[in-house]
């Protein structure tokens, strides 16, 4: 069993619980609003913040009722909130090492699930994925990427494949983790795709894993484009997105019917993902390009918006009107102003690839390839605030909201982890 932040009870029956009482909550307040006579109307802005209007008629609201409603919301939305920041403001902290984990490993990425478990994807010849607990930074489970395809009625492939793990993505509830395979190998599969392919290469499609974050396997696989590379579930919990490298698309996978259920084309070299606040909206970077995609989750439509050269990893301000990149062509960290286009530009080092954003929103950690180091940034003004030597060839970063530790993968076979608080 996977160790977790809170074991007793599991997460699962917490998960159970924290719906039990919001249910119960919310009765109670529907109750006394209606006994009140105020109509409450919610709306939810753009930007994912929420606005509140009431309508009361005459009659008027008792000392009482107003407390009890103001409790029940109150204890409504604590029960469903989003770990809140630990330690001090991120842009008044300094990173420092602590960790440094080695092993059978050649990590292409790195992601906290937020349930107390970091994974890394081995890429491309380990074919493995490992797991590790968050606050003890020790191994829990290697997870190979050998799958019997026909087992999950795929036609085609008979006996053993085995994929390449390059990027993950959680379930909002932490209960799933989503991994992309650059491509599959065995039965029935071709040669691999290469980076430097077009959209008329020819190779064959590939594969998303979901692995059981609990049991720690493999429970279901979907077929998605040619050579995956970046994986985002929707923060509802409805689609899981996928950039296809070379066939220059958008896998949207819905997880109720458990396959892909759109393909929308975005162009060159997809690779980042972001997803706004509010969940309505995905944005996705042309590497091969200048621009961003915008897609709208409810009518699929596209639009394209400026940004700079060759954008490779994306991150969402938390209030919803920035989001940050870096630019793999420009060598730069970019913050786009989705108010009004405007870019602005730093450079943290030579060839800066992921990034990561802490949980207040203050603070952006940038892995710098050839730099061999990790930046961090304060997001208001994009000023960097410390540089520091890493490792060769930092590849990956994530932010465990929980500790306030930041991993970061080395292409050349270790994991890194700092404190920042």
């Amino acid at each position: 069993m996977p160790e977790l932040y809170d074991r007793t009870p599991s997460y699962q029956e917490r998960r159970r619980a924290v719906r039990r009482r919001r249910t119960a909550l919310l009765m109670v307040l529907t109750a006394a609003l209606t006994v009140s006579g105020v109509l409450i109307v919610r709306t939810q802005l753009d930007d994912g913040t929420r606005a509140t209007a009431a309508n009361a008629p005459s009659a008027k609201t008792t000392a009482a009722t107003q407390e009890a409603a103001t409790t029940a919301a109150s204890t409504a939305e604590a029960a469903t909130a989003t770990p809140e920041h630990v330690g001090p403001p991120s842009d008044r902290t300094r990173l420092r090492l602590i960790k440094s984990i080695g092993g059978d490993i050649s990590p292409k990425s790195v992601v906290a699930s937020g349930t107390g478990l970091i994974t890394a994807q081995n890429m491309m010849y380990r074919h493995t994925i490992t797991v590790y607990s968050a606050r003890t930074m020790k191994l829990i489970k290697t997870i190979s990427d050998s799958v019997e395809l026909a087992k999950f009625g795929i036609k085609g492939h008979p006996g053993t494949s085995q994929g390449a793990p390059v990027e993950a993505a959680f379930s909002p509830d932490g209960m799933y983790g989503y991994v992309s395979n650059y491509a599959m190998y065995g039965a029935g599969f071709g040669p691999e795709g290469t980076d430097d392919c077009t959209m008329d290469s020819g190779y064959d499609e590939s594969f998303v894993y979901r692995i059981n974050m609990e049991s720690l396997k493999i429970d279901d696989v979907y077929k998605v484009g040619v050579v995956p590379k970046v994986v985002k579930a929707t923060p509802d919990g409805k689609y899981v997105l996928v950039s296809n490298w070379c066939s220059g698309d958008l896998s949207v996978i819905s997880t109720a019917a458990g396959r892909e259920v759109q393909r929308i084309a975005i162009g060159p070299n997809p690779r980042g993902i972001v997803v706004s606040p509010k969940g309505n909206v995905a944005y996705v970077a042309m590497m091969g390009d200048t621009k961003l995609v915008r897609v709208d989750l409810n009518t699929w439509k596209t639009r394209t918006i400026e940004i700079g050269a060759g954008p490779r990893a994306l991150e969402f301000a938390p209030q919803g009107r920035y989001i940050y990149a870096t630019l793999n062509s420009e060598g730069n960290v970019a913050r786009l102003d989705l108010w009004n286009g405007n870019v602005t530009r730093v450079q943290t080092g030579d060839a800066p690839r992921s990034l990561a954003m802490s949980s207040d929103g203050k603070a952006l950690y940038v892995v710098n390839y050839n730099s061999n180091t990790i930046s961090k940034l304060r997001t208001r003004d994009m000023k960097v605030l410390q540089t520091i030597d890493a490792c060769q060839n930092p590849i990956g970063v994530t932010y465990d909201t929980h500790l306030a530790r930041v991993w970061v993968a080395c292409y050349s076979g270790e994991l890194l982890v700092f404190n920042d608080r």
